[in-house]
């Protein structure tokens, strides 16, 4: 994973690098957002919808079980985090490295993009409608 990196920001990655790593299996994409967002732009094909929505103790536990169950138990499994502009994958980030996942990639640039990438829908990467969102 270390050549898809942003330079200089260890844990956070591209969208296309991130999709990428995922069509091969080296990388589980989790999208954080609201179920609202997922319905309003779909998915990025291939993730796992796990929202972080409100930040309550209970809530994190619920997103960090939710989590644990993607990755089939493995937190040294890579996961890549996106949300709509890199804020909340951030700070998700952060919440998994301190309960024990070590290989948590932020895909900074999130769906929508940012200052610093265009984001996944400006790549036109692919997404899936979420059904039962």
């Amino acid at each position: 994973l270390a050549s898809s990196f942003v330079p200089g920001l260890a844990n956070e990655i591209d969208a296309k690098s991130a999709y990428s790593l995922a069509q091969s299996g080296e990388l589980i994409i989790i999208d954080i957002r609201r179920p609202s967002e997922w319905r309003r732009t779909g998915i990025p094909d291939g993730s796992t919808p796990i929202s972080l929505q409100h930040f309550s103790r209970k809530v994190r536990s619920e997103f960090f079980g939710d989590v644990l169950a993607a990755v089939q138990g493995d937190k040294s499994q890579s996961i890549g985090l996106i949300c709509a502009s890199g804020g909340r994958s951030a700070w998700a980030l952060e919440l998994l490295e301190e309960v024990g996942f070590s290989s948590v990639h932020d895909i900074s640039e999130g769906m929508f993009g940012n200052a610093k990438a265009p984001g996944w829908l400006a790549r036109d990467l692919p997404i899936t409608v979420c059904d039962g969102c």
